[in-house]
């Protein structure tokens, strides 16, 4: 078997919104000459740097046009180390390496009529503990106020979740701003005025009295704090049993993380901005970080993320897959859950309930009473609608070009 194309797809989806910008996934279609196809996914689907992703998988395609799909440990070697970009890394360049991998996982799994847990091992888990995600901006498939802002705010969006099924929840409480639009002034680095510390308290306060003792609640501060502000943040909260505190500051200062880590008392998570086993390792070896929080988008895809999620278990780190992406970023990450021992929970973000981005794929996986079962299905057990492919922007690959060769 040899891969003959590579099919590279900007995905309309909808799913933007005013408060969190805009929404373009950006999907791999690896290609055989058997007739035997595979997804991935490139994280950039939010933020800004999709076309960024868009060209570099362009790039890396041309690597391996002719080579056999099936080797897929080779071919992440191939574009890691011959590449001359491969090794430097970033996110751009690791969102299109995880982009074609998972791919290629999917295209395997089809390829020998097993899913993709199978193929890397096998199941330790299958009901998996799920969380709703960025309550922040609400809850629901269709929500029409997307700026939450006062304390009742909070605890009403607390309540909609639980009463979905979920005992655990994520918000990030300093986003948005103490004003009426969440705008206005609202410094959250260095020394905080006592008005920021107040308006956190009482929006997480009012989370944990309308969730009652057992409800855990994650802290996410999307690292747009600093070292002083998140200590004074995480101090603040103690009382409240934080379940854990993802990126409470900049997501690749290792020092900073272990300063705030020793400094609070709850465990300190982060990954979606870390790639590759090189990037994790000092974060394991200084013991900065409690649960990491790699993103099969962007880490290096599924074959990096196992090698990942084992160099963690040494470390006794749990693993809680960040996903934030179209279903194929979703189907993928349950496929790793099912099979690492240091899984903790899944993470079922505020955009996965949007119908439009929902309707893009073949299957709506979706948890039931906050648990979500693993796929079946060959591969990833995800794919695009004909629909929707016949609505997306594609560049397709058929050029064989090797660096330096």
């Amino acid at each position: 078997m040899k891969i003959v194309s590579v099919d590279v797809m900007q995905m309309p989806s909808g799913n933007a919104g005013s408060s969190r910008g805009d929404w373009s996934p950006v999907i791999v279609r690896v290609n055989t000459d058997e007739g035997i196809s595979g997804f991935g996914e490139v994280g950039l689907a939010y933020g800004k740097g999709w076309r960024a992703g868009f060209g570099m998988v362009q790039d890396f395609a041309e690597v391996i046009i002719g080579e056999d799909p099936l080797n897929i440990e080779k071919i992440w070697e191939t574009i890691f180390r011959k590449t001359f970009w491969g090794m430097g890394g970033g996110t751009v360049v690791n969102a299109a390496i995880s982009g074609i991998d998972i791919a290629l996982w999917d295209l395997k799994g089809k390829a020998f009529n097993m899913p993709v847990w199978q193929l890397m091992g096998g199941k330790t888990n299958d009901d998996l503990r799920t969380y709703a995600s960025q309550l922040q901006f609400n809850w629901g498939p269709k929500i029409d106020k997307q700026v939450l802002i006062t304390p009742e705010d909070y605890a009403q969006v607390t309540r909609v979740a639980m009463a979905d099924g979920y005992d655990a929840i994520k918000v990030d409480p300093i986003i948005f701003s103490d004003q009426p639009d969440g705008k206005g002034p609202w410094k959250i680095t260095g020394p905080l005025e006592n008005r920021v510390i107040r308006t956190v308290y009482d929006r997480m306060a009012a989370m944990r009295e309308a969730g009652g003792p057992d409800l855990d609640i994650i802290l996410e501060h999307h690292a747009n704090t600093d070292t002083i502000s998140a200590i004074q943040i995480g101090q603040a909260l103690e009382d409240l049993r934080i379940f854990y505190y993802e990126e409470p500051c900049h997501p690749l200062n290792s020092r900073s993380m272990l300063e705030i880590k020793k400094a609070v008392k709850m465990p300190i998570a982060a990954g979606e901005r870390i790639y590759t086993r090189w990037g994790y390792r000092p974060f394991l070896e200084d013991r900065s970080i409690d649960v990491i929080q790699p993103d099969l988008c962007l880490c290096g895809g599924l074959t990096e993320a196992k090698k990942i999620c084992d160099m963690a278990n040494t470390y006794d780190c749990a693993v809680q897959i960040h996903v934030c992406g179209s279903p194929i970023s979703k189907a993928a990450a349950l496929q790793i859950e099912a099979v690492i021992p240091n899984f903790i929970i899944h993470e079922h973000h505020q955009r996965a309930l949007n119908p439009e981005s929902r309707a893009t794929c073949l299957y709506d996986y979706q948890p039931v009473n906050g648990k979500y079962k693993v796929p079946d299905l060959p591969g990833i057990g995800q794919e695009p609608t004909p629909e929707t492919i016949a609505k997306c922007n594609i560049v397709t690959v058929t050029r064989s070009k090797k660096y330096m060769s």
